[in-house]
């Protein structure tokens, strides 16, 4: 169950950079810094990661920059996790939503190395996501689809065969506006949400391959950003009336925990919970603030309808 906080925090410091994509990582205390603050440009001409170094109270100083090798879209992409970070901070993925690819980069430090760069097998690659060894990609071209990839040890990336799965439209016509994919924090499923038809698909693996999707219906308009706050309740914004629900999921599709919270502002799209899985945060870009939320644990089943 999720409550709502009283508080805001004002976005100010972000919304003056031109962020498609934000990951963190960390660096050595060496030289200063105790993270790494990786943006990506998306530019139409030569996408490109852009780094920051982050002090210990927060401030961001601009550092290096890095070609992926591929093409931007040139505007925003409407979506949430289009790079990515592995958990042990090894590799750094991107979408190349110009040139339909993605690209990946070994992080040593405060430097990338690209070391490989495929087709994302779909169009608009806009989303990805990591676990374990296994990366799953999102396409937003065309009808729209997800693939999969196996990572091996020297970060190449390798299709999996039969991974390539519909969305909820199933191939019938343009692509129903997705917004994210993500693993479930145990590996066993994968989310995407559609903004465009108020649906969140669910798809289940065997053996690494994505099977469905369970199409579900979102419990308000616009299903955007979303995170896990345990290894199967999924926390989703909702940008249309600018609220945030909460769901669990199973290889049957999701069931609601707390449906559709507002936060009073205006269109709640990118949402992360915090790592002890206490509290989550959504962006509020249309008045620019920041909603914070309880998630209490343990709800009783009861709560679930």
């Amino acid at each position: 169950m999720i409550r709502k906080h009283a508080f805001r925090l004002i976005l100010a410091a972000l919304l003056i950079l031109p962020v498609f994509a934000v990951t963190t990582g960390t660096v050595a205390a060496s030289n200063g810094f105790s993270g790494v603050v990786y943006t990506m440009t998306n530019n139409a001409a030569g996408n490109a990661i852009q780094e920051f170094y982050r002090a210990a109270d927060g401030t961001l100083t601009m550092g290096k920059s890095f070609s992926t090798g591929g093409l931007g879209s040139g505007s925003g992409l409407g979506s949430q996790g289009a790079i990515a970070l592995s958990p042990d901070g090894w590799w750094l993925f991107a979408v190349n939503a110009g040139s339909n690819e993605v690209s990946v980069f070994s992080v040593r430090g405060t430097d990338l190395s690209l070391v490989d760069k495929v087709s994302s097998q779909g169009s608009d690659p806009i989303s990805l996501t990591y676990n374990h060894g296994l990366l799953y990609v999102l396409d937003a071209g065309n009808s729209g689809n997800i693939a999969g990839f196996k990572v091996a040890f020297n970060g190449h990336l390798f299709y999996l065969p039969g991974s390539n799965q519909l969305l909820s439209n199933q191939g019938a016509g343009a692509a129903p506006s997705p917004e994210e994919i993500g693993f479930t924090p145990d590996g066993e499923n994968l989310v995407v949400s559609e903004k465009g038809s108020n649906l969140i698909d669910t798809y289940t693996l065997r053996f690494g391959v994505a099977h469905g999707p369970v199409v579900n219906a979102s419990s308000g308009p616009a299903p955007y950003g979303f995170d896990f706050s345990d290894r199967d309740t999924l926390i989703i914004s909702e940008a249309a009336n600018s609220a945030v629900s909460s769901y669990k999921v199973s290889d049957k599709g999701i069931k609601v925990i707390t449906g559709s919270l507002v936060d009073t502002q205006a269109a709640a799209c990118w949402l992360v919970v915090s790592p002890n899985g206490k509290y989550a945060y959504a962006a509020n870009a249309a008045s620019g603030t920041i909603s914070g939320y309880r998630i209490s644990v343990n709800c009783p089943s009861w709560l679930i309808r």
